[in-house]
């Protein structure tokens, strides 16, 4: 099983994940809805968000973010 689905902690803040997680959309950090809800006040957030999409339309569905490495 992907590493995404079976972990237990947040990668960003290291809380549970009991509560949901999803994928960054800066990086592939695996996070916990409270950070996701940080995240979407980035002022960059939506520019990650644009950069996403572009990708996926590209067919590229393994993009690692704007801050992705």
């Amino acid at each position: 099983m992907d590493r995404f689905f079976s972990q237990k902690y947040c990668d960003r803040c290291g809380g549970s994940l009991e509560g949901g997680r999803i994928m960054s959309m800066f990086n592939e950090q695996c996070i916990c809805m409270s950070c996701k809800e940080k995240e979407t006040k980035d002022p960059e957030y939506k520019r990650a968000v644009e950069a996403d999409h572009e990708e996926i339309r590209k067919g590229n569905f393994n993009y690692k973010g704007i801050r992705g490495k």
